[in-house]
């Protein structure tokens, strides 16, 4: 072989490896794992829900690794240090935090020679220290910091007692999946110190026994210092191959795909909407400007179609509004835009609102009836007064009263019955309803801010009215937020 041949082979072999060895470098996230990776500047636990494959561990494995390293990519939107930081890589077994984290940080387990082949470049990687549990796991890694300084990865697994999760400070532990909240609480605890961050990806396969709760409290903490980042299957390009997803669906037992392939969680008999999977509800439906389109049909004849506004306040959680067209002929409701707000002023609340559909009546539950604490004027008045066609009373059943239970009976008879629709793009209407649910028996009242507007809607459905609908725009995409905030989203 001529020595030409040779010194090619040589710098083929060597381009090779180092693209095997600088993995860190090609990574390109997914809109919605950016938005993960973005959530850590401003929070303290952030949690990526998603489904099998999808690619939220190799997206916390990145995230730890750019870290660790302090090679932040010039557009980085997440939580950076200028220094050395120590974490913890933490997992349901010894085996599973090395065949996961340890695998997508370091490569494959028990073969010096794969070494550096995941996010951790090899020469980032300055000592490997092995532990005493499952064959080639790791105890901890030493990574070269861009500072000069040494980073420390630890690697733990919740089999442990949680008294091995003691002690030490950190500035970032990685979950990967739900650990139990015991270990949880433990981990938040070793963060306090160098206010630091905890992040989660899971599949949520344990319904809402675990931490996954703690994502939808309604109060100004949770609001203030947790994230929660849902991903579905549509949301993982690489899955986008029907051959492929066919092949995924498959996988999974009828039961489990909900938690599987599109990262919502398991109920169970915990569901307020028992036997109703988001599938049974989503049509293909969307406003264009004063029209409403089937995507398999076209511009619908809406001459026979009331519309109405439902709206939840807010007072001490997120603003929810949702704009629902009812088939007087086939007592069909539709649920057709969705605006859900963190914060905001009534003022932004209605101008999102006429936005959408100016000339469209409002129902609103009994509590608009509580008078502001600056103004001392009534809530449904204030927003009357931003313009709003608020109904003249709050929202009743049409024999009178406002029962919760009752007004949940009569979505899930319309559900089952095949009268109750959700057009299949208001995706924070669809996670809420995922994750709706009871505890001892008893609804459990978080993260259900459209749902709730959407019940007081079907109970005041005989208000609906046919007109147009005052439209202003003619399409808005997702995360146009002119005027509001980062937690702001509405969709028609």
């Amino acid at each position: 072989m001529s020595k030409w041949k040779d010194d090619r082979i040589a710098l083929l072999e060597a381009q090779a490896r180092a693209k095997r060895e600088n993995k860190l470098k090609g990574f390109e996230p997914y809109p919605r794992q950016r938005e993960f990776i973005t959530a850590t500047r401003d929070h303290t636990e952030v949690a990526l829900r998603a489904g099998n494959q999808q690619g939220k561990s190799e997206t916390a494995a990145y995230y730890v690794a750019v870290n660790a390293t302090g090679r932040y990519p010039d557009d980085w939107p997440g939580r950076r240090w200028d220094r050395p930081v120590r974490i913890w890589a933490t997992g349901e077994s010894t085996t599973a935090v090395r065949d996961i984290s340890q695998r997508k940080l370091c490569g494959p387990p028990g073969d010096d020679s794969q070494l550096g082949t995941g996010f951790l470049p090899k020469e980032a990687i300055i000592k490997t220290i092995l532990g005493h549990g499952a064959g080639g796991a790791f105890d901890k890694v030493l990574v070269r910091h861009a500072s000069g300084g040494t980073s420390e990865i630890r690697f733990l697994s919740y089999d442990q007692e949680v008294g091995k999760w003691q002690g030490e400070s950190c500035d970032l532990i990685w979950c990967d999946e739900e650990p139990p909240v015991a270990h949880y609480m433990e981990a938040l605890a070793r963060t306090i110190a160098t206010n630091g961050l905890v992040i989660s990806t899971f599949t949520p396969l344990n319904g809402l026994n675990l931490i996954l709760p703690r994502f939808s409290e309604r109060t100004a903490e949770a609001g203030r210092l947790r994230k929660l980042i849902a991903m579905r299957l549509d949301d993982a390009l690489h899955l986008a191959d029907p051959a492929r997803r066919e092949a995924l669906l498959a996988t999974f037992p009828s039961h489990q795909r909900r938690a599987r392939i599109d990262g919502l969680p398991l109920l169970g008999s915990g569901a307020v909407f028992e036997d109703v999977q988001p599938e049974d509800l989503m049509t293909p439906m969307r406003i264009d400007g004063d029209q409403v389109v089937q995507e398999n049909v076209g511009v619908l004849d809406t001459r026979g179609i009331a519309y109405l506004w439902a709206i939840d306040f807010g007072i001490d959680h997120p603003f929810g509004a949702v704009l629902l067209a009812w088939d007087r002929d086939s007592d069909t409701v539709f649920v057709l835009a969705e605006i859900k707000i963190k914060g905001g002023v009534p003022a932004i609340h209605a101008s999102r609102m006429r936005s959408i559909a100016a000339n469209v009546r409002v129902a609103w539950p009994h509590d608009g009836t509580q008078r502001d604490k600056g103004s001392g004027e009534q809530l449904a008045q204030i927003y009357k007064r931003e313009g709003l066609l608020m109904l003249p009373t709050h929202a009743t059943h049409p024999t009178g009263g406002y029962s919760l239970e009752a007004g949940v009976a009569d979505m899930l008879v319309r559900m089952k019955s095949g009268r109750f629709k959700v057009a299949s793009h208001l995706t924070e209407w669809l996670d809420e309803f995922a994750g709706y649910h009871r505890k001892d028996g008893l609804i459990v009242k978080a993260n259900d801010d459209l749902l709730s507007a959407t019940r007081i809607g079907v109970m005041q459905i005989r208000s609906a009215t046919n007109v147009a609908l005052g439209s202003r725009i003619v399409q808005r995409r997702r995360n146009d937020r002119a005027g509001g905030t980062d937690d702001d989203y509405w969709g028609f």
